[in-house]
């Protein structure tokens, strides 16, 4: 059975940049070097039985360290990243100073093979970007959940 993520795509209009969205770095060694296709959406796993919106809005308090702004929620529907997770978003307007991010940890036995367990931030920095920036910057899977944020808002 496929595993199942939940998240949540803050977006704003920003004067000079026009529609930006929330993106976040993904943490740990093996991302610490690449920047296009080494960022996500905010999200997490969850289980049969739990609200998948609710998973979004703490997963991104999780991975963020703050609550996501409140706003109407708009959900932009799943998409299958290529490890086969099914990853379902929703849009929100709103802002967050991404400088204050904080995310939470994970254990990772680093380097491979040495026996030394060490903790490293899930999303190590988050950035306001726009959309066209995202589409660069975001793992391959996610891309398609932009198309769909700007459909909705230009509808």
């Amino acid at each position: 059975m496929a595993r199942t993520s939940a998240g949540l795509l803050l977006h704003r209009r920003h004067a000079g940049r026009g529609l930006q969205v929330l993106i976040g770095h993904m943490g740990g060694p093996f991302w610490a070097r690449k920047d296009a296709g080494a960022w996500s959406i905010p999200k997490g796993e969850y289980t049969d039985g739990e609200d998948p919106y609710a998973v979004a809005l703490r997963e991104f308090e999780e991975e963020l360290g703050a609550p996501a702004p409140a706003g109407d929620a708009v959900p932009l529907g799943e998409v299958r990243q290529s490890g086969g997770k099914r990853l379902t978003v929703w849009a929100v307007e709103g802002d967050f100073d991404a400088a204050r991010a904080v995310s939470n940890t994970f254990a990772l036995e680093w380097p491979p093979r040495s026996g030394r367990v060490r903790e490293f931030p899930e999303i190590d920095r988050a950035a306001w970007v726009t959309v066209e920036e995202a589409r660069q910057k975001l793992v391959a899977g996610q891309v398609p959940l932009l198309d769909r944020l700007v459909a909705v808002l230009s509808g």
